[in-house]
C-alpha cells in the first residue's frame, strides 16, 4: 500500500512539472491600446487561421472582424497564418515642426510587432494605438511581388462615405451603394460619428483606393493603377490609418498623423521659408511687378508658370533655356535685392529628361524653389521617381510644389522641402461652397494643399473661377494649411487697387504654433482658429446655406484683453472691417450668408 502510494506521489509531481515546463499554446490574439485607453485594435488567427483584426473606441465597436495581408509571389499572407511572436513598445516623443499647424508633433502611442507565419514565408504586421487612431503596416523581407492588399474595414453598421478621385467633386453615397473607387483619405459619417480612412508614409508603393466589399458595410483596399507592388530585398508597406471622432471637428485630431508616421526629418536648414506667391505673366516685366508687389504685401515668392520655358507637354521644349520675353538673370537678382524668391515650374515632361541637368543650374541661377507640374502620382513608377527627385530637391536647397494628382502620406517630414502639393479641387476649377465646406473634413486631413486662390479685383472679377464671396476667400487662407499659399493665381498686381480690401492677405502667415477647429459640419461650415506668435486668425466660412451659430473664444489666454479686426462681406461684393473688443470666453455671433465668410485678426 505505501509502495503505491508513492508511485501516485511521485505521478503527481511529474504531472505538475510538466504542467509548468511544457510548450505555451500557440498564441492567436493580440491586442494593443492606445495611451488613453479610448481606442483598442485586437489582431486574431482564432477564424481557422485567417490573420483578422478589429478596431473598438471609446467601447463601442467601429469595425468586426477583417482581414489583414498580402498576397505575395503568389502566396497568400491571409490565410494559414501563425501568430510565432509578439514585441511591444511605447513611444511618447515630442518634435519641433515650425512647418504645421501646431509647432510641436506628438508621437504618443503604444506599438505591436506581431512576427507571423504563412506557409514557408516569414512577415511582420506593425499595428500602433494612438488616442483616435489605429495604423498598421506590412514588412516581408526578400524580393518579389505583390499581387494584392487583403486590407479591409468591415464597418458595424451603414455609413455615408463622401467619394472623390484625385481632382474631383465629393459626392456623398451610402456605402451600400458604393459602385466606383474613392481616394484615401475618405470620410465617412455614420450615427455614432466620423471614420476616416488614410494612408502614411507612401515614397514607392502604389497608390491605393478603396472599393465596395462583399461584406456588407465594407470597403477594401485595391489597386486601380498597377497589377502588381514589386520589391527587392525588403518591402515595407505604406500605413493604413482608421481614426474616429465623434464630432466632425474631431476628425483634426488626426490631421499630422500622416507626419508622425512618416520617420523623422533629416533636418530643417535655414535656407527652407514658408510663404505666399503671386503667379506672374511670361514677361520680365510682369516678373519685376510682381516682386513689388510681393515685397509691398508680405509675400515671399513669385512663381513662373507653365509657358516660361516653351510649350510644357513638348519635349523638345527646353527648361534650361527661358522664353526670350523673360530675362531670367534680371528677375532674379531683382528678386533677391527686395527678398524676394523665384519659384520655377517645370512639367514632368521635363523633369524625367533634365532633373539632374536643372538642379545644378537652377542653384547656379539663384532660383528658390521648384513646381513639379502633371506628375505621375498614381503608379509605382511615378511615386518611386518622385520619392528619388524630393531627396535631389532637398539637397540641392530648394523648397517644393507638386501639382496636379499626387497627394501628400506625410513625406513632408522626411522631405521638409515640400511644402505643399495640390491633389485637390482648386479655384481654377470652380469649387463651390459645398466643396470648400467639406475639404477640412476630407483631403486636408491628409495634409497640405496649394488651394490657388484666384482673388477677383476691379478688372476681372473671375466668375467663371469663383462660386463663394470674396470674404470666404480670406477666411479660407485661415481654414486651408499650406506652408507656401497661391494667393493671386490670375490676377497682376496693378489690378489690385483696393489696398484695405486685399490686406488681410498681408498679414495672415502659412505656418501657425497652435490650432483648434472651432465648429463644423461637412459641407455645411467651418470655424478655425490658428495662432502665430501672440496674433489669433480665425476663417469661417458657409456652405450652400446661411449660417448663424455662436462660437465661444475659450481659446484666448484669460486675464488680457484683445482687439479683434473683422474682414466680412458687405454690400456689392465689398469687404467690411470691423474692430471690436474680445477676451476669454466671450460669445462670438455667426450671422453669414450662404457661400459667404468672414476672417478675424485677433491681436
Amino acid at each position: 500500500m505505501e509502495k503505491n502510494k508513492s508511485i501516485f506521489i511521485l505521478l503527481g509531481i511529474l504531472l505538475i512539472h510538466v504542467t509548468l515546463y511544457a510548450a505555451p499554446a500557440p498564441l492567436s490574439t493580440v491586442k494593443v491600446t492606445s495611451p488613453d485607453n479610448s481606442t483598442t485594435c485586437e489582431i486574431s488567427t482564432a477564424n481557422s487561421g485567417r490573420l483578422m483584426y478589429k478596431v473598438s473606441y471609446r467601447q463601442q465597436p467601429i469595425t468586426r472582424w477583417s482581414p489583414l495581408g498580402l498576397r505575395v509571389n503568389g502566396v497568400s499572407l491571409y490565410e494559414h497564418t501563425i501568430i510565432q511572436g509578439v514585441a511591444r513598445k511605447e513611444f511618447n516623443e515630442h518634435t519641433y515642426w515650425p512647418l504645421g499647424e501646431s509647432d510641436t508633433l506628438v508621437n504618443h502611442c503604444r506599438q505591436v510587432t506581431i512576427t507571423c507565419r504563412s506557409g514557408n514565408t516569414s512577415w511582420k504586421v506593425i499595428a500602433r494605438a494612438y488616442d483616435g487612431s489605429i495604423a498598421f503596416r506590412y514588412e516581408v523581407k526578400g524580393s518579389g511581388s505583390v499581387q494584392k492588399e487583403h486590407t479591409a474595414f468591415y464597418f458595424t453598421g451603414p455609413y455615408t462615405l463622401y467619394q472623390y478621385r484625385q481632382e474631383s467633386v465629393f459626392t456623398p453615397t451610402a456605402l451600400d451603394t458604393f459602385t466606383r473607387t474613392c481616394d484615401l483619405p475618405t470620410t465617412f459619417a455614420g450615427n455614432k460619428g466620423y471614420v476616416v480612412i488614410g494612408e502614411a508614409d507612401n515614397d514607392r508603393y502604389t497608390k491605393a483606393e478603396l472599393r465596395k466589399a462583399e461584406e456588407p458595410n465594407s470597403v477594401a483596399i485595391v489597386f486601380p493603377h498597377d497589377t502588381a507592388v514589386l520589391f527587392k530585398e525588403h518591402l515595407i508597406s505604406p500605413w493604413r490609418t482608421i481614426s474616429m471622432s465623434q464630432t466632425a471637428i474631431g476628425l483634426h485630431r488626426c490631421s499630422q498623423l500622416n507626419l508622425v508616421l512618416s520617420g523623422p526629418a533629416p533636418g530643417l536648414p535655414s535656407w527652407l521659408k514658408p510663404g505666399k506667391l503671386i503667379r506672374a505673366q511670361l514677361t520680365t516685366d510682369a516678373g519685376l511687378d510682381c516682386i513689388d508687389f510681393a515685397a509691398a504685401h508680405n509675400f515671399q515668392y513669385i512663381l513662373y508658370d507653365a509657358g516660361w520655358y516653351g510649350a510644357e507637354f513638348r519635349t523638345i521644349s527646353n527648361p534650361t533655356q527661358p522664353i526670350p520675353a523673360i530675362d531670367m538673370p534680371r528677375v532674379i537678382a531683382y528678386g533677391k535685392s527686395k527678398g524676394v524668391g523665384v519659384i520655377l515650374y517645370v512639367n514632368y515632361v521635363g523633369l524625367r529628361h533634365w532633373l539632374d541637368t536643372i538642379l545644378p543650374l537652377y542653384k547656379q541661377w539663384g532660383v528658390a524653389g521648384l513646381k513639379f507640374g502633371f506628375v505621375d502620382g498614381l503608379t509605382q513608377d511615378g511615386l518611386t521617381w518622385l520619392s528619388t527627385a524630393m531627396k535631389k530637391v532637398y539637397d540641392y536647397g530648394f523648397i517644393l510644389d507638386i501639382h496636379d494628382n499626387y497627394k501628400p502620406t506625410g513625406l513632408s517630414r522626411r522631405f521638409p522641402q515640400l511644402l505643399t502639393q495640390e491633389g485637390i479641387r482648386g479655384d481654377e476649377n470652380s469649387p463651390d461652397a459645398f466643396h470648400t465646406t467639406m475639404l477640412p473634413f476630407t483631403r486636408f486631413l491628409a495634409g497640405p494643399a496649394d488651394f490657388t486662390f484666384c482673388y477677383p479685383n476691379a478688372t476681372n472679377s473671375y466668375s467663371k473661377n469663383l462660386k463663394v464671396s470674396k470674404a470666404q476667400q480670406l477666411a479660407l487662407t485661415v481654414v486651408y494649411f499650406s506652408p507656401l499659399q497661391s494667393i493671386f493665381w490670375y490676377g497682376r498686381p496693378k489690378e489690385y487697387t483696393d489696398e484695405k480690401e486685399i490686406a488681410f492677405f498681408t498679414y495672415v502667415p502659412t505656418v501657425w504654433n497652435e490650432t483648434h477647429y472651432l465648429a463644423g459640419q461637412p459641407g455645411k461650415y467651418i470655424s478655425v482658429a490658428r495662432r502665430n506668435g501672440d496674433t489669433w486668425f480665425i476663417g469661417n466660412a458657409a456652405g450652400p446655406d446661411d449660417w448663424n451659430d455662436t462660437l465661444r473664444m475659450d481659446f484666448l489666454q484669460a486675464g488680457r484683453n484683445y482687439t479683434a479686426t473683422a474682414y466680412q462681406d458687405g454690400p456689392n461684393s465689398s469687404i467690411q472691417e470691423r474692430t471690436f473688443a474680445i477676451k476669454k470666453g466671450d460669445p462670438l455671433p455667426i450671422a453669414i450668408k450662404a457661400a459667404g465668410g468672414q476672417a478675424i485678426i485677433i491681436r
